[in-house]
């Protein structure tokens, strides 16, 4: 019996809106995978990126023109060659493992990990802006362990001061998303260690990181926009100290996994992270960010919808996912 795929994209509102350096958002566009195989459908979400190209469209285009292959029955393994890393195959992959996950009766958990997942302490999100409101957002969930800030402007220190006061006990990630140059990188690095922070994600334009190599690093920096999949990890030793592994960029969890294993011998601090999506799309990160040292997984938190049934979240603790959801 064939097999078969369908990609539909479905639109979620978020909670109030979603800034960094790059610009503003009100809602997350995702594209769903789902294959059928007889009683059994597995499913899987992707968030196309503009930045890299992609586009709701172009990936609903990629994941159909391998419908054909996956009716003949196409293996995750195969799938690897089959399309290039990013959005679509990602959705596609993850669709291949929750459908596997069903069919066998075993988890994708007990097959990657032979256990249960743990629970996560997720990262939370401030989005870009002014420093009086992101203080303001930040004393809100100050209680939380772990915050994610959002920067890469002209004036970064005001905003940087304003969130640290109003958060003083909480570990703090910058993500500057390349909004930084060469002429301010040091000064931030300095401030940010005069602020105990604890990452600093994609300060510097990727292909404009070269001075990374040259300069202290009194914070750890983590590559993102510089680094999708295993082949890019050598390249990176000598500019980045940790790096940030996402599904989407990866092309999904079998990539993820390969790159993951890759970072640790190589001896990178690991973060997983996501795009703004919903539960589906963060329940395979939920499993690649297992022992890593940061986890990033706070998309559903910054929606007004999310999917039914979605990930179970208790402050920023995140729960593996269910059956009913994926995996």
């Amino acid at each position: 019996m064939p097999r078969y795929l369908q990609a539909t994209t479905q639109r979620f509102p978020v909670a109030g809106s979603f800034t960094i350096s790059r610009g503003t958002r009100t809602h997350a566009d995702v594209v769903t995978c789902s294959i059928r195989d007889g009683s059994f459908t597995g499913h899987g979400e992707c968030v196309p990126y503009p930045r890299y190209g992609e586009s709701i469209d172009g990936v609903i285009a990629d994941i159909e023109a391998i419908a054909e292959q996956i009716a003949d029955g196409l293996t995750r393994q195969e799938l690897q060659q089959a399309m290039q890393p990013g959005a679509a195959r990602n959705a596609v992959d993850c669709a291949l493992w929750d459908l596997e996950a069903k069919i066998s009766g075993k988890s994708a958990a007990e097959r990657i990990l032979g256990r249960a997942a743990e629970p996560l302490v997720t990262a939370y999100t401030i989005s870009l802006a002014d420093p009086e409101t992101m203080a303001a957002k930040t004393a809100e969930n100050a209680g939380r362990p772990l915050l994610k800030i959002k920067t890469g402007t002209a004036d970064d220190e005001a905003r940087l001061r304003a969130v640290r006061a109003a958060a003083p006990q909480a570990r703090i990630i910058i993500d500057a998303n390349e909004g930084w140059n060469d002429y301010n990188i040091e000064y931030y690095l300095r401030l940010a260690a005069e602020l105990k922070i604890s990452l600093i994600e994609q300060p510097l334009p990727a292909g404009k990181d070269a001075i990374l190599a040259r300069i202290d690093h009194p914070v750890l920096i983590c590559a993102d926009e510089s680094v999708h999949s295993t082949r890019d990890l050598a390249g990176l030793r000598d500019r980045y100290d940790a790096i940030n592994i996402k599904l989407d960029k990866t092309g999904g969890l079998t990539e993820a996994l390969v790159m993951k294993a890759e970072a640790e011998r190589l001896g990178f601090t690991i973060m997983v992270g996501c795009m703004l999506g919903t539960s589906l799309g963060m329940a395979p990160a939920v499993l690649a960010a297992q022992g890593t040292a940061f986890a990033d997984l706070d998309g559903p938190l910054l929606l007004a919808e999310d999917r039914e049934p979605g990930l179970v979240y208790e402050g920023s603790l995140v729960y593996p996912a269910r059956p009913e959801l994926w995996g």
